[in-house]
C-alpha cells in the first residue's frame, strides 16, 4: 500500500495492490451484511408509513446478543436497561443506516482492483468511519485488548489467528495513515 498524502483542496490519495483492495471490500462487505437493517414491514411499502412504524412498533429492540453487533450499535445507557433500550428504540435504525452509507461510500470508492485513491474529505471520513468498523468488528472476534502487541507476539506464524491478528494491525496502518493525511 502506498500511505494516504494529503492534497490540494483537503482530499487524500493513495494506491493499494489488488490483494489489499479486495481484501477492504470482503471485510467492508462483511460489516455491512451484519449490521444490515431487516428492512421496512413488507405490508407497509411508503417510506412514512415505515418511518411511522419504526416509532410505533409493539416490540422494543434489544441490546445485541452477538458481541459484534453490541459493539458497533452500543448501548446508550449501560447502567440504566429501560432507558438504553428506549434510546435503541429510536436510534438503532439511524446508526445502521449511517453506518450502511458510509460502508457503501468507501466501496464505491474503492477500485476493484486497487491502483490509485483519490479522495474527497468527505468520502476520506466516510472510509474513516468504515474502517472503524472493520477494526471494531474484526477486534472483538480476536479478543484483542490494550495488549494487542503482546497478543500477536504470543502466536505462531502457524497459527490460524495469526494472519488475522496481521490484518488488524494492516487495517490500522491504513487508518493511521488517512488520519495523519487529513491531520
Amino acid at each position: 500500500m502506498d500511505p494516504f498524502r494529503p492534497t490540494r483542496g483537503g482530499g487524500v490519495r493513495a494506491g493499494l495492490a489488488p490483494a489489499e483492495a479486495s481484501l477492504l471490500r470482503s471485510l467492508v462487505g462483511q460489516v455491512m451484511a451484519l449490521i444490515a437493517p431487516d428492512g421496512p414491514p413488507q405490508s407497509q411499502p411508503d417510506d412514512l408509513l415505515a418511518w411511522d412504524a419504526q416509532f410505533t412498533q409493539e416490540e422494543q429492540p434489544q441490546t445485541p446478543d452477538d458481541p459484534v453487533l453490541a459493539r458497533l450499535l452500543p448501548d446508550g445507557y449501560r447502567d440504566d436497561p429501560e432507558s438504553a433500550q428506549e434510546f435503541r428504540k429510536y436510534t438503532e435504525s439511524g446508526l445502521r443506516s449511517a453506518k450502511q452509507q458510509a460502508a457503501r461510500e468507501m466501496l464505491d470508492t474503492l477500485p476493484e482492483t486497487g491502483g490509485k485513491i483519490q479522495l474527497t474529505h468527505d468520502q476520506a471520513h466516510a472510509w474513516l468511519k468504515a474502517l472503524n468498523d472493520v477494526r471494531l468488528a474484526l477486534g472483538v472476534r480476536l479478543g484483542v485488548t490494550e495488549e494487542f502487541e503482546e497478543q500477536w507476539g504470543r502466536l505462531s506464524a502457524d497459527d490460524p489467528q495469526w494472519a488475522a491478528y496481521e490484518v488488524y494491525a494492516w487495517l490500522g496502518a491504513v487508518q493511521e495513515s488517512l488520519v495523519q493525511a487529513l491531520a
